[in-house]
């Protein structure tokens, strides 16, 4: 599979894909001006992994900001994850949210609560 790593920018996040190292991660701040356009090839991506993922895969969300039309996306992945736990895949899902940002930390509660997945939840600065 080829690797996916997007550069963060001003309004879209860091994101590295990258099946062999085992490094899956979005990261900073998500409000494309195209959100559809910015995470179709993404959520491709996340599509053909999960036909033939590893056997680990812990997925990292280290959100500084993300606005409402970036949640679709987000759940589409985790959706697409929780398929690949369902069929035997151990699947992780690390949410991080800056100290003090409680709806950040919300999202992820909420994420929680809509796919069968094992969040753990950590904070950074």
């Amino acid at each position: 599979m080829d690797i996916i790593i997007l550069k963060e920018t001003y309004d879209t996040p860091k994101v590295v894909l990258d099946k062999d190292k085992g490094i899956f991660e979005i990261s900073g701040r998500s409000y494309p001006e195209d959100t559809a356009e910015f995470y179709i090839p993404i959520l491709g991506w996340i599509t053909e992994y999960v036909e033939n993922a590893n056997e680990n895969t812990k997925f990292v969300f280290k959100m500084d900001y993300f606005n409402s039309s970036s949640y679709k996306p987000f759940l589409d992945i985790l959706l697409k994850l929780s398929k690949l736990s369902a069929a035997g895949g151990n699947v992780q899902v690390e949410w991080y949210y800056k100290e003090g940002d409680w709806n950040v930390k919300e999202a992820g509660e909420e994420f929680a609560e809509i796919v069968d997945l094992s969040f753990t939840y950590k904070t950074f600065e």
